[in-house]
């Protein structure tokens, strides 16, 4: 699940809000900050916070949560630069200023399957008589794996983290196949 994690101090608390990628929302799609309750997800008390001052949503297509200006006699700053119009991508350690307000990115997770690193496949080892492939078998018959979206070979799902072993695609978006049941 893609989430992010601001914290913030505002009439004297410390303050942690995740905002997850299709939480319910006053905005569907967006998570609104400012200080009117009526309008905003996550309320900031401060008077230099406008009444609807923020958005922050996930981009599905760039796989990455950005942040758009509602305001702009008010613009916020984020990581000491001015957003007046438009979006701006936000990582972890990004700094958001909204008035006298200062919000931090502590963490981005996002659903994507970290990248691989591919290998050529290891030539088979002649042990005695037999001959060992180190790659892996194919699930036994009668149980689950994941059909890799580019060669169609089918592996264990376990490797869903690791990616195909054939040809080194991603698994996130696999098919996942009964094995040889009946």
């Amino acid at each position: 699940m893609n989430a992010l994690t601001l914290q913030w101090h505002d009439a004297g608390q410390d303050k942690t809000q995740n905002i997850y990628e299709q939480q319910p929302s006053k905005n569907l799609g967006t998570v609104r900050i400012g200080r009117d309750p009526l309008r905003c997800d996550i309320i900031l008390s401060h008077p230099t916070v406008s009444g609807l001052h923020v958005e922050i949503f996930f981009h599905h297509q760039q796989q990455r949560f950005y942040i758009r200006n509602l305001r702009s006699q008010n613009p916020p700053l984020i990581n000491g630069r001015q957003l007046v119009q438009g979006e701006m991508p936000l990582t972890e350690g990004s700094s958001i200023s909204l008035g006298q307000i200062k919000l931090n990115v502590t963490s981005v997770s996002t659903g994507s399957i970290p990248a691989t690193i591919l290998m050529p496949p290891d030539p088979p080892v002649n042990i005695g008589h037999h001959q060992y492939s180190p790659t892996p078998p194919a699930p036994p018959p009668g149980v689950y794996g994941l059909e890799c979206p580019k060669c169609h070979k089918v592996s264990p799902g376990e490797n869903l983290q690791i990616g195909c072993r054939w040809c080194g695609t991603s698994l996130a978006a696999a098919v996942s196949v009964l094995v040889g049941g009946n």
